[in-house]
């Protein structure tokens, strides 16, 4: 019976780590600016944290505006002359809006101009529209584009850190994304 608490005891210990390590992250005062894939606060102070079962709740309701700010992946720099290159696939929630780049530390002018302009596509420009800003489990990209969302205005901002990886966990539907495309790029 002893053996048995202690190995209940362990197993448990081991499954709420990745939570435990979580609490222990710090929020930042600004913008994480490197190695984006490492654990992330449980907090983003001013927005919503959610849950795979919230996430999904407020998809399945369409209440609101899923944003996918997963970069896309960098050509290879040695790709001989005249190469086919194809990007990996990227499959998102069903009706995300993949603005692919917007969720480094520091962001270019013309970058920072595209997520506000793809933000405020996605909530019609209602500063009070629920934003669900993702991108996959330990990824600062997401928390930092959640925390640019709160400084542009919005009010209502939900960061989804399981993101990707949460939501394929339950099993629940992808859809293969397209980025959103850049002012004056053809669709």
């Amino acid at each position: 019976m002893k053996r048995h608490f202690a190995s209940s005891t362990l197993l448990a210990l081991a499954l709420s780590a990745p939570s435990l390590a979580q609490q222990n992250v710090p929020e930042p005062q600004g913008y994480r600016t490197d190695n984006y894939r490492a654990p992330v606060p449980a907090t983003l102070a001013g927005a919503r944290v959610l849950s795979t079962a919230e996430a999904e709740a407020i998809w399945r309701d369409k209440s609101g505006a899923f944003i996918d700010v997963l970069p896309r992946p960098p050509r290879p720099q040695n790709l001989p002359a005249g190469t086919v290159w194809r990007d990996k696939p990227r499959f998102d929630v069903p009706r995300s809006v993949w603005l692919p780049d917007t969720g480094y530390g520091v962001l270019a002018p013309a970058t920072e101009d595209y997520l506000k302009q793809g933000l405020a596509r996605a909530s019609g420009g209602n500063m009070s529209a629920l934003l669900v800003i993702y991108c996959q489990a330990d990824c600062w990209m997401a928390w930092n584009a959640a925390k640019r969302a709160l400084s542009y205005g919005y009010r209502n901002v939900a960061w989804y850190p399981e993101g990707t990886d949460g939501w394929e966990r339950a099993d629940l539907p992808t859809t293969q994304a397209q980025p959103e495309p850049h002012p004056g790029e053809k669709k």
